[in-house]
């Protein structure tokens, strides 16, 4: 191990996240996990789908699942915009879409920055959630983006995604 990383302390590691807007709130999921971001694109509905999941999309010939975080969320609902965008990420090991307001930034929080979600507040979202970043004059909610999904989701999204593709295949 180098000199320099073992010179590091807690208050050197930090964390990059993607900060997305959502009901005019910061949300931030670890930069890691996000494959591709997107411009909103004509979704697919997928029948008997949980209320959260939009459809699916075709990016570069893989089938990828949509959900819509604020309905995941239990925020109020909002039209597309031209700022929308789906982000996509790696979640319970399923590529999934998200629907979000905006991206925002890139940006690197501080380990020391970041807080646990405190237990008093009981909101809807707040199973989501893994952390608070403070920055300046904000906070960005850190979704824990294993739990956006239970696994009996992604079982039942995985599934979808193979039907999907099969289909894909038998139509070219």
């Amino acid at each position: 191990m180098s000199t320099e990383l073992q010179e590091m302390t807690v208050d050197d590691v930090s964390e990059q996240l993607v900060v997305m807007e959502l009901a005019n709130e910061s949300y931030g999921v670890d930069i890691g996990a996000v494959n591709t971001i997107i411009r909103m694109q004509e979704v697919t509905a997928i029948p008997r789908a949980p209320s959260f999941v939009e459809g699916v999309i075709n990016l570069r010939g893989s089938i990828i699942p949509v959900i819509d975080l604020r309905k995941r969320f239990g925020l109020p609902l909002k039209d597309v915009t031209k700022a929308s965008r789906i982000v996509v990420v790696e979640a319970q090991g399923l590529m999934i879409g998200m629907v979000v307001d905006a991206v925002v930034e890139t940006l690197r929080l501080p380990a020391s920055a970041i807080e646990p979600p405190s237990p008093v507040v009981s909101s809807v979202d707040s199973a989501y959630v893994r952390g608070v970043g403070k920055q300046e004059n904000r906070l960005v909610i850190l979704v824990d983006l294993d739990k956006v999904l239970t696994e009996k989701d992604a079982e039942s999204l995985a599934k979808t995604e193979k039907i999907s593709n099969k289909e894909a295949v038998k139509a070219a």
